[in-house]
């Protein structure tokens, strides 16, 4: 069980626990709810936006980065609220679009899908916000569960606009079912998918979280400051005796894979 589960089933029901980008309560004596959420800014169609992006694709990444942070903790997604700071028709009406397509994926089923629209006052620049709430079984949280030493495995390509153009089912980044599919593999302990503060500082986090210090590996694909951006990929935490064979099945996720280094 991971330390966080830990302190969870310690501490009183509704007690609220932050670890790294997520907020955790437990709800029941093996039960918890984690929330995560992301937000856009000065992405989208509207003519202030500094970087020009449809509607519907800004929607879809901007669900699929709190969606890929519960899925990484174990959790399943339940809810999906989008908070808009746009009109609803047009610009409102194709990020939803996006955002709901993402939640399917996810397997969030349409009527759990909410949020809200500003409706009263003109803009010309998009901001977007999105929760994801889930629920998951203390026994199956894996935040905080991978304890030194293990290997750190890099999963997808990290890409960041506007210097990396790519779109939602780019065929190098990670999405919530390649994710799924490389946790669901026998070795792989924990997760972290990767932000803006770049991939060596993830790591970082990972290291910190589990009480170990880090060894990093020479040989990079990516430069070692370089943003994920929209959690284009994932830092995986890998058992040291099942390395090669998590590295063998890793080609079938659907997206490359590299060892970064280890966790000491």
């Amino acid at each position: 069980m991971s330390e966080l589960a830990d302190r969870l089933r310690a501490g009183a029901p509704w007690t609220v626990h932050t670890e790294r980008d997520l907020t955790c309560f437990r709800v029941a004596a093996d039960e918890a709810i984690v929330v995560a959420c992301d937000s856009d800014g000065g992405l989208g169609p509207k003519p202030h936006d500094t970087v020009t992006v449809d509607g519907e694709v800004l929607g879809r990444f901007a669900a699929r980065v709190p969606l890929l942070e519960c899925v990484a903790a174990g959790a399943t997604p339940l809810v999906v609220v989008d908070t808009l700071s746009v009109e609803r028709d047009p610009t409102g009406e194709s990020i939803i679009a996006g955002v709901v397509a993402e939640s399917a994926i996810a397997g969030v089923p349409r009527d759990s899908v909410t949020g809200s629209t500003e409706n009263n006052v003109p803009t010309v620049a998009t901001g977007v916000g999105v929760t994801v709430i889930g629920r998951v079984a203390l026994d199956r949280l894996r935040v905080g569960a991978a304890r030194p030493p293990f290997a750190v495995v890099l999963l997808g390509r990290p890409m960041s606009a506007p210097a990396d153009t790519f779109g939602p089912d780019h065929a190098d980044i990670v999405t919530v079912p390649r994710l799924i599919a490389a946790l669901a593999i026998d070795g792989v302990i924990e997760a972290l998918p990767i932000g803006s503060s770049g991939v060596a500082n993830e790591f970082e986090v990972l290291a910190r979280t589990a009480g170990g210090r880090t060894e990093m590996s020479d040989d990079w694909p990516c430069h070692r400051n370089q943003s994920g951006g929209p959690s284009t990929a994932a830092l995986l935490a890998v058992a040291t005796d099942r390395l090669d064979r998590v590295l063998a099945e890793l080609p079938a996720v659907g997206c490359p894979a590299w060892l970064l280094g280890r966790v000491c």
